[in-house]
């Protein structure tokens, strides 16, 4: 095949969004959980295993803990936390006061606002991003265990509008607030991803990391355009205009694993998205997820997933039945 024609085949549609499909493939699902109010001498641990915490700073500078180094950060009004779930850390008005857990706290009538200490010189609003669903750690992996997003810096000027427009929907207690609250907190996430996309140094090796290099990003694309293509490391690395050898090196520095290995990781969170949600029949999942034989994709998935295709959608509907009655 000429170099024109590899060109022309594997173009990946302008429109393609590998953020917008790792979000979906995730099931990634933001909520904002409240809001808290606090003063005089307070600390609360915050701690979420399966779930990405979020919070964001409306006034006050409260002190950020990290429990795993003891590092001690300052906070100011408009910055927003993410921190991974799986890392603990203490919000608190000074490192020595002993933290309270983050379970009931008290909650203020008039506001719905709950309570810690014995003040209002701090408010935050809180939320988290649901991430049980993600077998395959696509968000948890792709971003680092604390992401701090300045409240004074240009990009997040929307970011802080966002939070305004939460507060709003919170204390206004108008029809729909909750269904509200809940598409803002996604776009809160989202927004938040995308500033992370303009600092690809405080990213760890992953998915996201590439879609910020210039070279990695048109070869994630075709990925997930066609993922049933018999990709060759040649056509990817014709895509990102490097050698065989040179992106093969570029593609495991910048995303953590080889290029072959990413697609193969692809196709089993689509598939487990597929088994989740939908009926289509295993043979014909197996055929749009780039695999010849029904027992081929099997095994795949059971050795990416550690269960088979269907145990793994019985497991799931069985789940789904449970928490609906």
């Amino acid at each position: 095949m000429s170099s024109e024609n590899l060109r022309e085949s594997s173009a990946a549609p302008a429109d393609l969004d590998p953020l917008c499909d790792a979000l979906a493939v995730a099931d990634a699902r933001a909520a904002m959980s409240g809001a808290f109010v606090a003063g005089g001498a307070w600390a609360v641990r915050l701690h979420a295993p399966d779930r990405l915490k979020v919070n964001c700073v409306v006034r006050g500078e409260p002190v950020l803990v990290r429990e795993d180094t003891g590092e001690q950060v300052r906070l100011a009004p408009g910055d927003v936390i993410v921190s991974d779930g799986a890392l603990p850390y203490v919000l608190c008005s000074d490192p020595g006061v002993t933290p309270q857990p983050s379970g009931p706290l008290p909650t203020d009538p008039r506001t719905g606002f709950r309570r810690i200490g014995s003040g209002e010189e701090v408010m935050c609003v809180a939320g988290h991003v649901d991430l049980s669903r993600d077998r395959g750690g696509l968000l948890r992996d792709a971003l680092p265990s604390l992401v701090r997003v300045r409240g004074d810096a240009l990009e997040a000027a929307t970011l802080r509008r966002l939070v305004e427009q939460l507060l709003d929907e919170m204390t206004g207690h108008r029809p729909g607030a909750s269904a509200a609250m809940d598409h803002i907190a996604q776009l809160v996430f989202l927004h938040v991803l995308r500033i992370s996309l303009t600092d690809t140094a405080a990213l760890p090796a992953g998915w996201l990391r590439g879609l910020a290099d210039e070279r990695i990003a048109p070869a994630l694309r075709l990925m997930h355009g066609d993922p049933a293509r018999a990709w060759r490391l040649e056509d990817l690395a014709h895509a990102a205009s490097l050698s065989r050898t040179a992106f093969a090196v570029r593609f495991r520095d910048t995303v953590g694993i080889p290029p072959l290995t990413y697609l193969l990781t692809w196709r089993m969170s689509l598939a487990a998205r597929a088994l989740r949600h939908e009926a289509t029949p295993v043979a014909v999942l197996a055929r749009e997820v780039g695999y010849g034989s029904e027992s081929a994709f099997s095994n795949a998935f059971k050795r990416a997933m550690g269960t088979s295709p269907r145990s793994y959608r019985h497991t799931k509907a069985e789940a789904r039945a449970s928490t609906a009655s």
